[in-house]
């Protein structure tokens, strides 16, 4: 058993004594709704397959789903939340269940980590990490810029580029991101950052140039104190990894590139079509993102995750308004567009692995291919998906982490 007690905003779950309580005062939860709730705070590190909760609340007894339904439903309500919320527990469609509220663990009467206040890093292995384990501090740029950066869980380190759309805080709570970090961090420290004008970093800032993003790179390797170590660059955060990898040689040991490319659109842009059809896509993209029109912002999540269900576009619509302003998203897709670092991808000088989703709706895998025959020391892994970011429940996934895994214990 991992602690004894879990708190989670107001609440504190007593796994001895088998009680839920709230500011201090006990909370009356019929028995199957506590088993429930217990069980999914104890494995929040991953989904809990219906048929599991089944299992290990009711035991050999025969019960309908309605019945887990049911002791869902008023462990929902025990902890202040809803079906329609999902802040505490989620659904995941046709799946199972997970806890995905921060937790703090306590032994005893021993404070062991929260959400913001305290952390402590775990002994190197397999234990889950989370937001109780994380440690968010903040750096400033050159130019002032203050940017917030977080170190979780323990080992060797694994440094990831920023890319747009993240929340080092939100992202805890949300599909699109949970499971990377918790997988990113297994066995290992992952340290990433926001990208200024997103998450907890400033929004109004001095510069917004794709240089900016190399800086702020490095801003936060030397915050950090990292000498050497390995660089992650996903989607766009994987040229500015490029960059950095090119700039600082001596500092990056290892290369890693998940649905990157080395040339925007509208530089890759190879006749008049092309070139209308790219400023076509950020006219639109500009449109939807400062009237934040819900449709646009639909099939903006659709592009990134087109094997998801309407309830994690949904899901993914409203992580977006969390993690910038319509002005910014408008200012990061025009950067995006122009980004190029084809003509000094052949300069990286350490091992690179380069993952790409063979049917990315997002970014061609053409993309991942330049970027192969671009890098001298590089290794192309082509993985069975659509979409750009990889979901927790796909086989891609698993696959994903095995190379990567291997890859850095090379």
């Amino acid at each position: 058993m991992e602690g004894d007690k879990y708190r989670f905003g107001d609440f504190e779950l007593d796994l001895a004594r088998h009680q839920l309580r709230r500011s201090g005062e006990l909370v009356h939860v019929e028995p199957r709704a506590l088993d429930v709730l217990c069980h999914l705070v104890e494995r929040r590190d991953r989904m809990v397959p219906k048929t599991e909760l089944l299992d290990e609340v009711w035991g050999d007894r025969f019960v309908s789903e309605a019945a887990l339904t049911t002791a869902l439903r008023t462990a929902r309500l025990a902890v202040g939340d809803t079906g329609s919320l999902q802040q505490v527990i989620r659904t995941v469609h046709r799946r199972g269940y997970q806890f995905v509220a921060p937790v703090a663990v306590i032994a005893g009467d021993l404070f062991v980590g929260s959400d913001r206040e305290q952390p402590v890093e775990p002994a190197a292995g397999d234990e889950p990490v989370g937001p109780a384990r994380q440690t968010i501090r903040f750096c400033r740029a050159d130019d002032g810029t203050r940017i917030a950066h977080a170190s979780v869980g323990s080992g060797p380190p694994l440094l990831k580029a920023a890319n747009w759309m993240s929340h080092l805080d939100l992202e805890w709570t949300t599909p699109v991101w949970s499971h990377w970090l918790r997988g990113l961090a297994r066995n290992r420290r992952l340290v990433r950052y926001d990208e200024r004008g997103c998450g907890l970093s400033d929004w109004a800032v001095p510069g917004f140039t794709f240089d900016d993003w190399v800086d702020d790179l490095e801003t936060v390797a030397n915050a950090v104190g990292l000498d050497r170590f390995p660089l992650l660059g996903v989607s766009q955060g994987g040229a500015v990894a490029v960059a950095y990898a090119v700039r600082h040689p001596e500092r990056v040991s290892r290369l890693i590139l998940a649905g990157a490319y080395a040339r925007g659109r509208q530089v890759r842009a190879r006749n008049e079509t092309e070139r209308d059809e790219a400023a076509l896509d950020l006219d639109v993209a500009r449109v939807g993102w400062l009237h934040e029109d819900p449709r646009f912002l639909r099939v903006f999540a659709s592009q990134f995750l087109p094997e998801g269900t309407p309830q994690e576009w949904d899901e993914f619509t409203a992580f977006q308004r969390q993690t910038t302003s319509p002005a910014n998203g408008v200012r990061f897709l025009e950067e995006f567009a122009r980004i190029d670092v084809s003509d000094i991808a052949h300069r990286v000088a350490c091992p690179t692995l380069i993952i790409h989703s063979r049917d990315d709706e997002r970014v061609s895998v053409s993309q991942a291919s330049e970027l192969a025959a671009l890098i001298p020391d590089s290794r192309l892994v082509v993985v069975k998906s659509r979409n750009h970011l990889l979901t927790a429940f796909e086989p891609a996934w698993d696959e994903f982490l095995a190379h990567i895994d291997a890859f850095l214990a090379e």
